[in-house]
């Protein structure tokens, strides 16, 4: 139902205005639409015919006759919008920042977006990642000082180790913050990390060890059989000495088997790539007193991780070989 019209008078001033807004090519469409239909209103013609000419419906032109006849030339602009009220705030913003100024979740080296938006709870990683780039807070990028005064300095620098660093934020002249580090360290000792990963789920079996001998490699291989009682065992293996030679070992363990990619492809073993995953998420510029410090932070990362593991996924669909002109294969 189409409301009454309401009655449209125009001052020649008025029309002038309007008449100047329809001729002018920078004006807005919507503004060109609404001056016609004052205009067409004030020289008598009807809502309906004004609608057809116009090419808007009916009650479109009922409001902008009403809005024009109750409050003139102001009343055919846009009314302002109350816009969507934003979900995050100040407070979210210092819950954030509060996070940053605390050591991150046991087994990681440093805070990611992820990690804050989990530790939140109701904020969204995006939301995350916006803040800390307006306020220029670069969580990946580290910077490094040095105030070694040991001529030898070079030839020192470095299985896991053990190393005690200064850590905290450094800010930029330019306002960038940056995580940093002090670039001398005290060693602790180092570690020997067995690990496997169970391909079918993503999680990781691991062990600590002294040293890296054979003797160490199948006892953590008995530990495995154990995890996996009277199942079939095929256990993917880089060419590592240790690996090899324990024939005696599998006499004993007829339900396993071990398979050894070719040399120099070590990115076959998916267990690499989690070691890549290890140290890029929890070792790189974390600092530690004893290796029993460092052990404990490995096993916490490896619990942490293993409760959201997914399986490894190759993401690589086509493979484009090099051609080498005017060579066969067998001449390179």
């Amino acid at each position: 139902m189409i409301p009454k019209a309401r009655e449209v008078r125009l001052k020649p001033k008025v029309r002038k205005v309007l008449e100047a807004r329809c001729r002018a090519p920078t004006t807005a469409q919507r503004d060109v639409r609404r001056a016609r239909i004052v205009l067409l209103a004030a020289d008598g013609h009807s809502t309906r015919s004004i609608a057809e000419e116009v090419g808007v419906q009916p009650r479109i032109v009922s409001n902008w006759r009403r809005r024009f006849a109750d409050h003139g030339l102001g009343g055919l602009k846009d009314c302002p919008r109350v816009g969507k009220k934003p979900i995050y705030g100040k407070a979210t913003n210092k819950r954030i920042l509060a996070l940053l100024d605390k050591p991150p979740p046991r087994g990681y080296a440093r805070w990611t977006g992820p990690l804050l938006a989990k530790a939140l709870g109701d904020v969204d990683v995006q939301y995350v990642w916006r803040f800390l780039r307006e306020h220029n807070i670069d969580l990946v990028t580290r910077k490094s000082w040095c105030e070694s005064n040991d001529p030898e300095f070079v030839a020192k620098t470095p299985s896991i180790q053990a190393l005690e660093r200064a850590q905290g934020y450094l800010k930029l002249p330019n306002g960038r913050a940056l995580t940093g580090q002090s670039h001398d360290y005290k060693r602790h000792g180092t570690t020997t990390l067995f690990a496997a990963l169970e391909v079918a789920t993503g999680r990781i079996i691991a062990a600590h060890s002294k040293r890296r001998r054979r003797v160490e490699f199948l006892g953590f291989m008995n530990s495995l059989v154990d995890a996996f009682p009277d199942r079939e065992l095929h256990v993917i293996l880089d060419n590592l000495n240790t690996h090899k030679k324990n024939e005696r070992w599998l006499k004993k363990h007829p339900k396993v088997h071990f398979h050894f990619i070719p040399t120099r492809s070590s990115w076959l073993n998916q267990v690499e790539t989690w070691f890549s995953v290890l140290q890029g998420q929890s070792l790189n510029g974390a600092s530690f007193t004893a290796i029993e410090q460092l052990q404990q932070h490995i096993d916490a990362f490896i619990a942490a991780y293993n409760q959201t593991a997914e399986p490894f996924a190759w993401t690589k669909k086509k493979v484009h070989q090099r051609r080498f002109k005017n060579r066969r294969i067998t001449q390179l």
